[in-house]
């Protein structure tokens, strides 16, 4: 019975070596994927800028889009983190409790006057 154990162990650890030593014929390697198309790459308009301080214990994550402060991510040495967000634009913040900042809905300017 040990013996019958000892030889299926064996072929069960065999078996992967034997079949990473079988390749399938006429493989060829994988090309060099193409550059990216121009105008792809992310720029500073596109990305928000982060601003991380220490003010007192917390630690205060800054959120600016094109230079304007649009979020504020609090967080304590002790407790749960927190968001400070600027939903309408107006500069005045709505503090949000909950595990991260909440969906809301995409308000994208197209014009401004």
């Amino acid at each position: 019975m040990r013996i019958r154990r000892l030889i299926m162990l064996a072929c069960c650890l065999a078996l992967p070596v034997l079949a990473q030593n079988k390749q399938p014929p006429g493989l060829q390697p994988v090309p060099e994927p193409p550059p990216p198309p121009p105008g792809s790459e992310p720029d500073s308009a596109t990305e928000p800028q982060i601003t991380i301080t220490k003010r007192g214990g917390n630690q205060v994550e800054e959120y600016r889009m094109n230079g304007k402060l649009y979020m504020i991510k609090v967080t304590p040495p002790s407790g749960k983190t927190y968001y400070l967000i600027d939903r309408d634009g107006t500069g005045a913040m709505a503090r949000s409790d909950v595990g991260g900042p909440p969906t809301s809905v995409p308000q994208w300017v197209i014009k401004r006057f």
